[in-house]
């Protein structure tokens, strides 16, 4: 029964979603309350279930997935997050009567298919985990269908997902039709044998490397990012940003380093270009953002970079330095736009411009303070906890002899502060604009709490926990 026990998971979480949406198709919207906890609840024991008794049974299913602690390391990251999705949608969708049970149960689909993700050691498994999260995903993009923002936000993700998908699968056969296999080690071995001999493997590796490269929003396959971002439901937004970035780069790094780690030379030239692409163009194109959330979409490109910088540097160590950096970003994320979500005017209505921040640190300054934590953070400025997975990965890079790449990461670094220090500067020094309403959620306060103390100093006493944690999971890579 390992094989089961391996992805109980993934199958208590596809049953619940199952069971859910007949609910939801039977009872409508009356539902929904209790469809959004039922799964919330299902997303926290199957986390649970992740630091039980541990199976590790290797690969299960002949192959096409393995259970190891990169995966649980994975899916105790995405699990969580994607609860805290959820629970962000209460608040918000409220006023608008738009909240339907079908918004966790997309949910719910979308964890089964990240948690495939980061398990799979087959392409076609890979693939089938990337599609079920992208196919929720683009109905969660437009999920306010009477708004023209969410439906073109929804459309467009649509189109080029649908692009980058015909991508992934030409590199797949590719690498099936050279090789004759889909398994990462069967790859392996192939670029073992052939290596930088075989035109068509390397064709087929840089296929494969754009597919994923358009599913964490690497430039140059960024395009997509900042209008689905804005156009897309905050709370989604929200989701978008963290969970099913967290599984594509650690997708990421299961297939670079365990499936064709000998052809690190190849794919790394790859890596370098992205991680450097994004982290200055994710830098410089936020300066003139004047909506919050196309601003954060930037910020999210600018950090996918620094973690490429990890993945650049191959071997444990840096992808242990990945595992790190995937871990924080994710909180400093959620946190973040947990304080979007609590943006609205006195008539209730969400607001996003930067404006609308002035002077906050007078009417709301708990608000303020917290969302100063998570700028700070996301800069990399000491001594919040987001400076150090930034420190990791540079460390990961100077350690494979990768310096001028970790001197520019920094340079790279101190552009993208500016834009951070933007936003505390419009809340602390600008006159105060009108004030918010009053949140009505103590819900997304005590989670707004919980991710400001985590990326504050105070998270520097969970770096040796995490530390050992991530290094254990990238070490059973090998």
């Amino acid at each position: 029964m390992s094989f089961l026990q391996a992805e109980l998971p993934e199958l208590m979480l596809m049953i619940g979603a199952i069971i859910l949406m007949m609910v939801a198709a039977i009872a409508g919207r009356r539902s929904t309350a209790a469809v959004s906890w039922i799964s919330v609840l299902l997303l926290i024991v199957a986390t649970g279930l992740l630091f039980g008794p541990p199976s590790h049974a290797g690969p299960v299913f002949g192959g096409l997935i393995t259970d190891d602690l990169f995966a649980a390391f994975g899916k105790a990251i995405i699990f969580p997050a994607a609860a805290v999705a959820i629970i962000a949608a209460h608040g918000w969708f409220e006023r608008g009567t738009e909240h339907a049970a079908e918004y966790p149960v997309l949910i719910l689909f979308s964890a089964v298919g990240m948690g495939v993700m980061v398990s799979a050691t087959n392409l076609m498994t890979l693939y089938v985990g990337l599609e079920l999260l992208s196919l929720a995903s683009y109905v969660l993009a437009s999920y306010r269908r009477m708004d023209d923002r969410s439906a073109e936000a929804g459309l467009k993700y649509f189109v080029l997902g649908a692009l980058a998908s015909g991508i992934l699968l030409y590199g797949i056969s590719l690498l099936y039709g050279f090789t004759g296999t889909m398994t990462y080690p069967g790859l392996a071995a192939a670029f073992t044998r052939d290596g930088a001999h075989s035109l068509g493997l390397l064709f087929g590796l840089v296929f494969l490397l754009s597919g994923i490269a358009f599913k964490v929003s690497a430039v140059p396959f960024h395009m997509w990012t900042p209008d689905v971002y804005e156009g897309a439901p905050t709370p989604v937004t929200l989701f978008f940003s963290t969970a099913p970035k967290a599984a594509a780069i650690l997708l990421g790094v299961r297939v670079c380093v365990g499936g064709l780690g000998p052809a690190t030379e190849a794919w790394r030239q790859i890596i370098i270009f992205a991680a450097l692409a994004s982290i200055f163009l994710g830098a410089v194109a936020a300066w003139g953002q004047t909506n919050i959330k196309r601003l954060l979409a930037y910020s999210s490109i600018n950090n996918v970079g620094f973690a490429l910088v990890g993945l650049a540097a191959g071997g444990a160590a840096g992808a242990s330095s990945v595992l790190f950096y995937v871990a924080v970003y994710v909180v400093m994320t959620l946190g973040a736009f947990l304080c979007v979500l609590w943006m609205r005017d006195e008539n209730g209505e969400p607001v996003e411009t930067l404006a609308s921040l002035s002077g906050l640190s007078q009417t709301r300054p708990a608000f303020a303070a917290a969302l100063a934590i998570f700028m700070f953070s996301l800069a990399g400025i000491p001594p919040m906890f987001g400076f150090w997975p930034k420190l990791v990965v540079f460390n990961a890079a100077i350690h494979a002899h990768l310096v001028p790449l970790a001197v520019a990461g920094i340079l790279g670094t101190v552009i993208g502060a500016y834009y951070y220090l933007k936003v505390v500067k419009i809340m602390y020094l600008d006159e105060p604009a009108a004030p918010y309403a009053r949140p009505r959620q103590p819900v997304q306060g005590l989670l707004i709490f919980a991710t400001a103390l985590f990326v504050s100093p105070i998270g520097y006493l969970l770096i040796q926990p995490i530390s050992n944690f991530a290094d254990r999971a990238a070490g059973s890579l090998f």
